[in-house]
Order: C-alpha cells, then structure tokens, then sequence
C-alpha cells in the first residue's frame, strides 16, 4: 500500500513540468487606479498635525487647503498645508529636512498610495513653491544646452518626486528625452538629445 502511494506522487509529479516548489507564472494584473479622498485626507491631516505639532512643542501654525483646479480637472488637484509662525525656520532647516520629513509621516499617517504622494504637499514659506519653479526653469534650461551642444546633461541626485517634476516639464519638449539612471539615493536625471541613444 505504502508503495502505491509512493509511486501515485511520482506519477503526479512527473504530469507537472514545472519544478517542485513553483507556482505557474501568472501575467501581473493592473493595478486599479488610486484615488484621492480629499475630504477624509484634510480631516485627518489636521488630526495628525494637532498632534504631532502639540508633541514636538512647535510654534507653528498652519492652513490645510485645496488649491483651485487645472484646467477643470478636480482629480488634479492637490492638498497643500502651508506652516507658518515663530518656529517655521526650524522646519526649513537643512534644506526643510523636517518639512519633508512631517511630509512624510503625514503620508503613511493617511497610508497614501505611493502614486498619490504628489497629490498632497506640505509647505512653509513658499519653499517647496519656490523649488518647484527653480526645478523647472533648470529643467528647460538644461534642455536648451542639450539642444545647443548635442552632449548630455546630468542633473545631481534628487528625489524621485523632484526628477518626476523635470520629467513632466520636458514631456513633449523638442529635441530631447529624458531617462532616470542610477539606483536608491544616488538616482540621476539626465537629459539626452532626442536622436542619442
């Protein structure tokens, strides 16, 4: 009886051609598209920074808002909280490490999709407004010396919120493309003339 049984699995195994252990390939399935609940995500960011603000003992306030809408698109439209008070230096420190670092908590705080990231922004004193037009306005500069010179540019590592913005400034620009190369924080944008490889 035992060796029935024994040779019952051979034979099951031997009608399975894939190694013992694995599972078939299945094809990734789309994810389904994430969305923004912008009325939940305003109701508890201001619960998180009631108190995460309380607990670090910061003289800051701040303003939770929905900028108004491009173009009529209410999906593109993001949640900006602006600080400002006596402590707003404190959070611009260091090239606003813990502006960006509230930023980030405040993410997992809602667990936003990764994807939903840009869609919710934190801000002091026009820093990361002013950053933005700084990205930007390198961005096509940069691409007018890739179009003058034919040689590429390569921008110092940035976050991959910031390379996305230079990607989406140069989307449809004449005469160059644009590719991310690297890896973990040392990730670079690089400009490249269109007809480069």
């Amino acid at each position: 009886m035992n060796n029935e049984r024994g040779n019952e699995r051979v034979n099951e195994r031997s009608n399975d051609r894939r190694p013992a252990g694995r599972r078939p390939f299945t094809a990734p399935q789309s994810q389904p598209e994430a969305r923004l609940d912008r009325a939940n995500a305003q109701v508890e960011l201001k619960r998180y920074l009631d108190l995460a603000l309380r607990e670090m003992g910061l003289a800051i306030s701040y303003e939770v808002s929905t900028p108004a809408t491009i173009g009529g698109a209410a999906d593109e439209t993001d949640i900006v909280v602006a600080f400002s008070g006596d402590d707003q230096e404190l959070l611009l420190e260091r090239d606003a490490e813990l502006l960006l670092a509230l930023e980030h908590v405040g993410h997992r705080w809602l667990r936003l999709d990764p994807r939903l990231h840009d869609r919710v922004r934190f801000d002091c004193a026009e820093y990361r407004s002013q950053r933005i037009d700084e990205l930007k306005l390198s961005a096509r500069v940069a691409a007018q010396r890739v179009r003058e010179t034919s040689q590429p540019f390569r921008f110092n590592p940035m976050s991959p919120r910031e390379r996305r913005l230079i990607h989406l400034e140069l989307t449809g620009a004449q005469g160059v493309r644009t590719v991310s190369e690297g890896a973990g924080d040392r990730r670079q944008l690089v400009i490249y003339p269109a007809n480069k490889k």
